[in-house]
């Protein structure tokens, strides 16, 4: 493929799963280790319901009623869940699962209810996203990454995702160290007066962010597999938190873009004639990632050693 071809059709979608995958995946890891990874898992499914209202309401798929829409509904989840976990007497894992599955089965049926095909807004595109379709009309080659007025045309979702994804590294940088502390020892965190609460909800959010810019452009199925499948398999190579944050990031990328390529040319190198959904390849890949992390991990649980903070 020569660059005439590479730049406008696989390079914006290529880059902008790369930015997904890390942007779900660096939170991701204080998740897990909190033992909340169930949380960006619900957090891509709440959104649903909350996109398809601000569409109904708007009659507009612009970026920012999509994520009021989002973040609204992202608040409803966490207050229904804590409703359910204190009126239930339930464990957090249980509410969070019966919260998730009924709003994103309302937001299915919502989708289902309502005309929503024609602006590419359906079940389908909530599932698997529309990574494909997000080409760059107005590059012609490299050249154009130095043309002002190529790159004013560039796909929206990938100056989102990108933003976003500094975002999150921003964030994690300057909290760090209260990151580290609140997910080790909570109790000495709150000792040094650190406000552990806050520090949470601030994880949660970020997470939340990265899973809503994520959402419109890539689907809830990479979503999920980002916030869970790289630190989880990136755990099992370290029992340092500053080498499995960086893990975790190489396994994203590779991931992207392993699976990107293996969508578009895997089925033509068997034989088969058309491609597959890049979105459920790349999820694929970041499974077997995750496998092959748990069968020769140096550092796969066993009852082993704890993380390192």
């Amino acid at each position: 493929m020569t660059g005439a071809e590479f730049v406008p059709l696989s390079l914006p979608p290529l880059v902008i799963g790369i930015c997904a995958a890390i942007a779900c995946a660096i939170p991701g890891n204080f998740l897990l280790l909190r033992k909340q990874a169930l949380i960006g898992d619900a957090i891509s499914h709440v959104v649903l319901p909350g996109i398809v209202l601000a569409f109904l309401v708007t009659g507009t798929l612009s970026a920012w009623p999509m994520m009021m829409g989002a973040g609204i509904a992202a608040l409803v989840a966490v207050g229904l869940i804590e409703a359910v976990r204190r009126l239930g007497r339930i464990e957090p894992g249980a509410a969070m699962g019966v919260v998730f599955t009924a709003m994103f089965a309302g937001g299915v049926l919502l989708l289902e209810q309502s005309d929503t095909s024609s602006v590419h807004l359906d079940v389908e595109h909530a599932l698997y996203g529309n990574l494909e379709s997000l080409i760059w009309l107005d590059a012609t080659g490299w050249s154009s990454l130095f043309d002002l007025e190529a790159l004013a045309g560039m796909p929206p979702e990938l100056w989102r995702m990108a933003i976003t994804t500094l975002f999150v590294l921003v964030m994690c940088v300057l909290f760090w160290r209260p990151l580290k502390l609140s997910t080790f020892d909570e109790g000495f965190a709150q000792t040094i007066g650190l406000p552990v609460n806050h520090i949470g909800l601030g994880l949660v959010v970020t997470a939340a962010i990265a899973a809503v810019a994520a959402f419109d452009a890539v689907g809830s199925i990479i979503v999920i597999a980002m916030f869970i499948c790289p630190p989880a398999a990136a755990r099992m190579m370290t029992n340092s938190l500053e080498a499995q944050v960086l893990w975790s990031v190489v396994f994203a990328t590779v991931s992207a873009v392993l699976g990107y390529v293996l969508a578009g040319y895997g089925p033509l190198w068997l034989g088969f004639e058309n491609a597959v959904s890049a979105a459920g390849m790349i999820a694929t890949v970041s499974g077997s990632i995750l496998s092959l992390a748990a069968a020769f991990g140096p550092c796969r649980i066993r009852g082993g050693a704890p993380v390192e903070a």
